[in-house]
């Protein structure tokens, strides 16, 4: 169903049902933002609130209300959306809890919010257990607390999942124009994704922002990253809680390397949609985004009157996903030309106090610093306490950052190394004049990071997960063959259950070969995998020592480049994850992998491949052979492949060791997990 929030959102008229204080803090902040609309208080016995004429109930209201705030427990609030729904209103905001969120102490909740939505039919709903919305735009809001916003004329937008987080962040004293804040609630009707539609269709919306607890509908989710790509708008997220479908099985190193977050993290990137960890940086990144969009790389130049600061940017930039690009020609040439001969140039940039309060030297100086090459000059300058000292000998920073940013037509911050450094009245100041002002130098760094990482869009839709339950794993030999169907390179093998066989099998593969022991997850451990047997009584004499339902002879492969693991993890909410790494017995030690999800591109492949830390060795490193990309490509299209033809079964695969030579890529070891 497609809602229609227009109304809702941008209401004429707004009804308030109730008479607690929650229901009059709507009325007394609708009042306070100068809502110019209609507001019609609902109560049953109520004579006036706040002044206002009460209705005695909605159906006796003048006409159907745009937009109305039901602030009643939960069983009226279902007869409320019901009548609303009848007088073809245009949404309300359902405050009560006690639904689908409280079904771990109530069997019922989830009866009542499936009663919700029947109520509801097609008229949009927010909530249950939810604060609503302000829009900072129209000055009209359903809200029933005090916030800390005021009126803009354009904006980011935030879309919260978390009632109380929405509150604090319209606290932000940052001097970040908020236009709306909108808070989802249980997502009942209205998910995530209707939201952050009908917000990026706002012309006056700039940048859109996500606080996510978890993904529900993933189709969804793909059409809103589609929408803000359409209409040339970014999206920055702070993902929340851990999903454990993802580790449902533990019998591999893939379920474990790809962790809760993995999915979470894959899909994000994969959208274009920029992810940070934490709410100051969460806003520093809106702020990015409102003053310019998303960032082309994610080089940048800071520059700053203290060699310590510099040292401290260049540092904090190392854990933040920034790098500083050395200074060009033209940049050496003029910077010397701005600064004389005793500043040691360099990227980031001490510029010393010889030219401070000369505001044509330092708006000359600053300007030199920007170049093609630099995505983001930042200023690095404290503000000192205004209530201790004159911040006005800081005015000519301000001026020449400003003038710097006109001259070049590129784009500039502004950052403090401590966020409270940054005074609001500057920060609307710069951001006024196209000058992003930081709070906070780490969230700076993290801030041009993030931007830099949401220009990168895949329209593809996702391979959609099953739903996962109870699985069986395939012997190493069956999970080899009906790999090999999609075309996967094994090695020649023979499968044996006893010490004649062996015997007669040892002779047929060739030597050197491999024993293996069979109905064993992880045969290393177990010393079920013996390799470079050289002849038949080696082979025999391993397999005496294993104690294993039966035995499989391979091939020993050999000229091995590198050893790598090729994962597929079915996670039911976000996909299924193809998980990239250093393979072999210190897989899991080494942590060295990297998260697609499926389907994925071999260039994305390929660039995944070359953000680990052993991509080197993948292009040869210190002169070795490099291993045979094309190969190792088909391999890890076989097994992409074979999760698409099975995914509806299809749990995991993992191949380790996938070994790669310099002339080909042989998968030694697989298992594979599916629902019978």
């Amino acid at each position: 169903m497609t809602l229609d929030l227009d109304r809702l959102l941008r209401p004429q008229s707004i009804a308030v049902v109730g008479g607690g204080a929650w229901c009059t803090q709507v009325i007394l902040q609708s009042r306070k933002m100068g809502f110019s609309g209609n507001i019609w208080p609902v109560h049953p016995s109520a004579d006036t609130i706040e002044t206002l004429p009460v209705f005695r109930s909605v159906d006796a209201l003048p006409s159907a209300p745009d937009a109305t705030f039901i602030g009643v427990n939960r069983e009226t609030t279902i007869k409320i959306v019901r009548t609303l729904a009848d007088m073809d209103a245009g949404g309300a905001v359902c405050f009560a809890s006690g639904f689908l969120e409280a079904q771990a102490e109530d069997s019922s909740s989830a009866d009542l919010q499936a009663e919700l939505l029947k109520a509801a039919g097609k008229m949009p709903i927010l909530g249950p257990n939810c604060y609503g919305y302000v829009n900072y735009l129209d000055g009209a809001l359903l809200w029933p607390d005090q916030h800390g916003g005021k009126s803009v004329k354009s904006g980011v937008a935030i879309i919260t999942q978390s009632s109380n987080i929405a509150i604090n962040l319209t606290m932000q004293t940052r001097g970040l124009p908020l236009a709306y804040v909108v808070t989802a609630g249980n997502q009942a009707q209205a998910g995530l994704a209707d939201i952050g539609r009908t917000l990026l269709d706002d012309p006056r919306v700039t940048a859109l922002g996500l606080h996510i607890e978890g993904i529900g509908d993933l189709r969804a989710f793909e059409a809103l990253a589609a929408h803000a790509h359409q209409v040339g708008k970014s999206i920055v997220a702070i993902k929340v809680g851990r999903s454990d479908q993802a580790q449902a099985a533990t019998v591999s190193h893939t379920a474990s390397l790809a962790g809760h977050d993995a999915g979470a993290t894959a899909l994000l990137r994969r959208l274009g949609i920029a992810r940070v960890n934490d709410l100051p940086t969460f806003l520093e990144t809106l702020k990015l985004l409102h003053a310019g969009g998303p960032l082309p790389s994610n080089a940048i130049a800071t520059i700053s009157c203290s060699g310590g600061e510099a040292s401290l940017s260049a540092d904090t930039g190392l854990n933040c996903g920034v790098t500083f690009p050395a200074l060009n020609e033209q940049q050496t040439t003029d910077l010397r030309s701005a600064l004389g001969p005793r500043v040691a140039l360099a990227n980031p940039l001490d510029y010393h106090t010889y030219i401070w309060r000369d505001v044509g030297a330092m708006t000359r100086t600053f300007a030199a610093l920007s170049g093609s090459d630099i995505a983001l000059t930042i200023l690095i300058v404290d503000f000192p306490r205004a209530d201790h000292c004159d911040p006005s000998d800081w005015d000519c920073v301000i001026e020449a950052t400003i003038a710097a940013s006109a001259r070049t037509g590129r784009r500039y911050g502004m950052a403090s190394t401590l966020p409270e450094l940054m005074p609001e009245a500057v920060a609307t100041q710069l951001l006024e004049a196209g000058v992003v002002p930081f709070s906070g130098l780490t969230e700076a760094l993290g801030a041009a990071a993030a931007a830099a990482s949401c220009k990168g869009y895949n329209s593809a839709p996702l391979l959609l997960p099953n739903s996962g339950g109870p699985s069986d794993v395939l012997t190493e030999r069956e999970a080899k063959a009906a790999l090999a169907l999609q075309g996967l390179r094994v090695p020649f093998s023979c499968r044996c259950e006893t010490l004649p066989q062996i015997e007669t099998a040892a002779d047929t593969v060739g030597y050197p070969q491999v024993l293996k022991g069979e109905g064993i997850a992880h045969k290393t451990e177990a010393n079920a995998v013996r390799l470079n047997l050289a002849n038949k009584e080696q082979t025999l004499d391993a397999a005496r020592t294993m104690d294993a339902t039966g035995f499989l002879i391979e091939e020993m492969i050999t000229g091995t480049v590198t050893e790598l693991l090729v994962g597929v993890l079915n996670d039911p909410v976000h996909g299924f994850i193809l998980t990239l790494g250093a393979g072999g017995t210190l897989t899991e030690l080494l942590a060295d992998t990297a998260t697609l999800l499926l389907p994925a591109t071999d260039d994305e492949i390929t660039e995944a491949l070359q953000t680990l830390r052993l991509a080197p060795v993948l292009r040869g490193y210190r002169g070795a052979d490099p291993v045979d990309m094309p190969s190792l490509l088909a391999a890890i299209r076989a097994v992409q492949n074979y999760a698409i033809e099975h995914r509806d079964t299809l749990q995991e695969i993992e191949i380790n060791p996938l070994i790669c030579t310099s002339t080909d890529t042989i998968a030694v070891d697989a298992l594979l997990r599916r629902k019978p």
